[in-house]
């Protein structure tokens, strides 16, 4: 599984409140994912923070 934030993000930090081992901020103060796979015991943590996205902002393949 792998997980892309948009440029849809708000900055609201979410995401990096459900999951900080996968999300964090950018240099631009807007969220971003790992680049790697994400592990497998995180998984469910990632769609929680893909549902909890107000804008829509995560993607997860």
């Amino acid at each position: 599984m792998k997980a892309m934030v948009n440029e849809e993000c708000i900055s609201c930090g979410m995401c990096i409140d459900i999951c900080p081992e996968v999300f964090s901020y950018n240099e631009e103060e807007k969220s971003q994912a790992i680049e790697s796979d994400i592990p497998t015991k995180l998984e469910e943590k990632v769609v929680e923070a893909q549902n909890s996205c107000p804008v829509d902002a995560i993607k997860v393949e």
